[in-house]
């Protein structure tokens, strides 16, 4: 299918709109509108949050009667169904637009080409794949829950140029500087969960909450704990929801800590320890789209060994700590190269003093 110049013009303006929505709409996508009348834009309007109007809705609105014979360009595939809203279709069709161009079909299956088969219906111009790279990068994390039933993963790691995480004693505040911590704030914002282990809140007893980014909400604090070890006063059980998985029922702590709003799942593996993909899954069914994974070796080890890390995000800081200090990823012994965890860069920057790699599996 051929689209002009325009066309990719006003379609790059609705992804920057849907852009606007990167902290907020979770559980929902990330979705933009720009409607366009004889080559006048007319209309804008993007996805502000859950339970509020969509994009579409929003640049009707702009619109008003303007929007009769215009191009409706959205980011996403506009949804059939009732929800917290009535069907952004439906809308279309009274609105009188003439053309809708969608960057990507609805990977919902409520949704699935059923909006854009009723808008054909209607006798209204559809056509889909318009900077659908681009759209389908603005929401992995959705497009993830409703395609394979788990969040999109994300493994955080701050590392010495020598690939450790940490001395050998367990210090290791701070190895980056301040703009990489900045950094790290807005993919916690952007994040539906941080998941970390018990043994970095043991050690570090970290808040994992967002701070210096405007963010209305607080991602949910999973903590993946075998045994139930972290301690009732830990940071991070305070000032946000918070998720406690283990494998072994504790009934005693469990009862105190669900006094204070505090939920413990019992997610064994045939091992005892936690199923991770059973926690994934969990979290995808609580509405999850993206999850920052900030822990240690051990957990990192396992979530990489059981497939489940789709993106790491690394900040190299320009030191050296030494074969004694603790390493990145517990992967155990390798006996041959062809064992190794292949990546695929995507990004690579200074962040201040450090360095910052973005990669994915190869």
């Amino acid at each position: 299918m051929s689209f002009s110049a325009a066309d990719h013009a006003h379609m790059a303006l609705a992804l920057r709109l849907a852009a606007r929505g990167l902290f907020t709409t979770t559980p929902n996508p990330r979705v933009g509108c720009v409607l366009v009348k004889e080559e006048a834009i007319v209309g804008v309007g993007w996805h502000e949050k859950a339970g509020g109007p969509h994009a579409e809705v929003n640049a009707l609105a702009m619109a008003g009667s303007g929007a009769r014979g215009a191009t409706a360009y959205v980011t996403l595939e506009p949804c059939s169904h009732y929800g917290r809203t009535p069907p952004c279709a439906d809308a279309l069709i009274a609105a009188g637009v003439s053309r809708v161009v969608a960057a990507m079909v609805d990977p919902n299956p409520l949704v699935a080409g059923q909006g854009l088969d009723r808008l054909r219906a209607a006798g209204i111009a559809v056509e889909t794949g318009l900077l659908e790279s681009e759209a389908r990068e603005l929401n992995l994390g959705f497009v993830s829950r409703m395609t394979r039933g788990r969040p999109w993963l994300r493994l955080k790691i701050a590392t010495s140029l020598d690939g450790k995480t940490a001395l050998a004693n367990g210090q290791s505040q701070w190895i980056t500087g301040p703009a990489a911590r900045r950094d790290v704030q807005a993919w916690r914002a952007r994040s539906c969960a941080i998941l970390t282990g018990s043994g970095t809140v043991l050690q570090d007893n970290p808040r994992l909450s967002v701070r210096e980014i405007d963010c209305p909400r607080q991602p949910l604090r999973v903590v993946a704990d075998s045994r139930l070890r972290i301690p009732e006063d830990a940071a991070l059980l305070s000032g946000g929801p918070c998720l406690i998985a283990s494998a072994k029922p504790a009934a005693d702590k469990a009862a105190r800590l669900a006094a204070r709003g505090i939920e413990v799942l019992t997610l064994p593996d045939a091992q005892g320890r936690v199923d991770l993909a059973a926690l994934l899954a969990e979290l995808a069914r609580r509405g999850c789209n993206e999850v920052l994974a900030e822990a240690g070796a051990h957990l990192a080890g396992a979530l990489v060994t059981a497939g489940l890390v789709d993106e790491f995000l690394l900040y190299q800081a320009p030191l050296l700590l030494g074969d004694a200090a603790r390493g990145m990823v517990a992967l155990g012994e390798l006996s041959a190269l062809a064992q190794a965890p292949r990546l695929a860069i995507l990004e690579r920057r200074a962040i201040g003093a450090d360095l910052f790699i973005r990669a994915r599996c190869a």
